[in-house]
């Protein structure tokens, strides 16, 4: 069965080095990192594009943490994804914030440009926290 949110092969460099540095994070044979190992920081010339998420369960839900300046969407900070009215380069963000959750691996979304929309890739990368996913680091590259 094919993912619905699969990684491609290829990335764009910016999303590349984003996936390589949550690797890079890693601990011994865990198979994702904890949440705060990672800093939007030591991504510095990314940071404005770079999104944390908070993940609570039962129910399932998101809370958009932090949003990089780059994507205009300060006035989201703090907000639940389920309440926020989310447009570019938020479409689907839910559902595949759902879906990282489920498969507890990175996840790729690619809308193509659409009017005055632009194209854009965006990765999530499950984090691990309290014995659960707990966050999840979030880029975007805008095309």
């Amino acid at each position: 069965m094919k993912h619905p949110y699969a990684v491609p092969t290829r990335l764009s460099p910016d999303l590349a080095r984003v996936l390589d540095y949550w690797k890079g994070l890693l601990r011994g044979a865990a198979t994702m990192p904890f949440w705060d190992d990672a800093k939007p920081s030591d991504l510095p010339d990314l940071a404005g594009r770079l999104v944390l998420i908070d993940v609570f369960d039962q129910p399932e839900r998101f809370r958009l943490n932090s949003i990089g300046a780059d994507l205009e969407g300060q006035a989201l900070t703090g907000k639940f994804i389920d309440h926020a009215s989310l447009d570019s380069p938020f479409d689907f963000l839910r559902s595949q914030a759902s879906a990282t959750v489920e498969s507890a691996a990175p996840t790729y979304y690619h809308q193509a440009a659409d009017g005055d929309a632009r194209a854009y890739g965006r990765l999530l990368l499950p984090m691990w926290g309290e014995g659960r996913i707990g966050m999840l680091l979030g880029a975007v590259d805008l095309e």
